[in-house]
């Protein structure tokens, strides 16, 4: 990722270790990295520029609403991504996935629906992947 994209996704503001684990929703703002297991929503605060990066240990079981998704762990639920979303070699989605732009590496799987959002992303559905499933 380049840019202002770039410098997101690199900023975290909030930390959720390997050995964590989180009942219920989360609501955040800034940079939230995970490596942990949450279950329940995330959803990042509205009006803000904000993103969450999920390791290959990290595991949510619930919906994810985020500006700046980037996945090589595992999201059993709905994915909103309305700038960008960005999915490793070992990233698991089982729900759909609506995006302003997609990212996906060789490997990457989807259980569900791509839903490009707003004009941006109708010019770049030719250069998307398509996930398994």
């Amino acid at each position: 990722m380049f840019g202002r994209d770039a410098k997101l996704s690199n900023r975290i503001d909030t930390l959720i270790g390997r050995t964590a684990r989180v009942e219920g929703n989360l609501e955040f703002s800034g940079g939230l990295h995970l490596d942990g297991h949450v279950t329940g929503n995330v959803v990042a605060k509205p009006g803000t520029d904000s993103s969450i990066s999920v390791s290959e240990h990290g595991c949510i079981e619930g919906s994810v609403e985020v500006p700046t998704v980037v996945l090589n762990g595992v999201v059993n639920g709905d994915i909103h991504a309305r700038e960008r979303i960005v999915l490793g070699a070992q990233a698991r989605v089982r729900g759909n996935v609506q995006y302003g732009v997609i990212e996906m590496t060789l490997g990457a799987e989807i259980q569900g629906r791509l839903i490009p959002l707003g004009v941006g992303a109708a010019q770049t559905a030719g250069a998307e992947a398509s996930g398994q499933g």
